[in-house]
């Protein structure tokens, strides 16, 4: 009986999905891939729509929250994890060789997203308000608080104090101390420069208390000078906000500057 030849198409096929099935689990597993919307766009396109649609603005120092639904953060993550990894594969890193960056794509996305810059994806924290029942009118100073913020220029860390003035008016309302801190902390943990990052800060303690005055410094290491460009690791920047009061009296200014320099 005459052998019936078989084509060497489908010879081809079989042979090569018998290679596949005996390659080494690592060599076949498909990486994960972030999450998408239904209709296949990435994550991070549908949030940027939402933004644009309210013509709201999205710089690195702006927050975002209201528009990132429910469970969405996770699903960011994964995205930068993809990206990051596609940053670290064109830096000639050997992620699957290296113990070290195995995972680190993974890594550096959770720690923009929910920590570093988490200022721009969680809600402002809430801000428990007391009346001024004593009438408080005195100068009270908050600090030094410390602060951990990224150069918006090259994503460098920013390390440093912040001090708070304030002279509240007997109709001001009256906040706890802690909740300067987490304001503050909420403000910075986003891509910032200092000089911006102050005013913002001045700016939203004046709304939420209406004090008669408001002062803010701030002294900071920028790593964007010191690990890198110049290399100066001595050199810090230190500026000042003053707000009502402070910037029309120039002694209740100075005896809030004279009160920093002996902590």
């Amino acid at each position: 009986m005459p052998t019936k030849k078989i084509p060497m198409k489908t010879v081809s096929k079989v042979l090569a999905k018998k290679a596949t099935s005996t390659l080494p689990t690592k060599q076949v597993a498909k990486k994960a891939t972030p999450q998408k919307s239904d209709s296949g766009t990435p994550l991070s396109v549908v949030i940027r729509r939402r933004i644009e649609a309210q013509k709201a603005r999205f710089h690195a120092n702006d927050n975002i929250s209201k528009f990132i639904k429910p469970g969405e953060l996770e699903g960011l993550v994964d995205e930068v994890a993809e990206k990051m990894q596609a940053v670290l594969e064109s830096l000639v890193i050997d992620t699957e060789s290296d113990h070290n960056t195995k995972n680190t794509s993974q890594r550096v996305a959770k720690m923009f997203v929910k920590e570093v810059f988490n200022g721009r994806y969680v809600e402002q924290p809430t801000l428990t308000k007391f009346p001024n029942v004593s009438r408080l009118n005195e100068l009270m100073i908050i600090g030094p608080i410390t602060v951990r913020s990224a150069c918006s220029h090259h994503l460098c860390p920013i390390m440093g104090r912040i001090w708070i003035g304030v002279l509240p008016s007997k109709e001001s309302a009256l906040i706890g101390l802690s909740k300067y801190s987490r304001l503050t902390e909420w403000v910075m943990c986003r891509p910032q420069i200092q000089e911006e990052a102050v005013v913002e800060l001045a700016d939203m303690l004046e709304k939420k208390i209406k004090p008669i005055g408001v002062a803010i410094v701030m002294d900071a290491d920028h790593f964007c000078m010191q690990w890198r460009g110049v290399k100066d690791r001595d050199s810090k920047m230190v500026n000042s906000v003053m707000r009502g009061a402070f910037l029309k009296d120039s002694n209740l200014r100075r005896e809030f500057l004279s009160l920093l320099e002996k902590r």
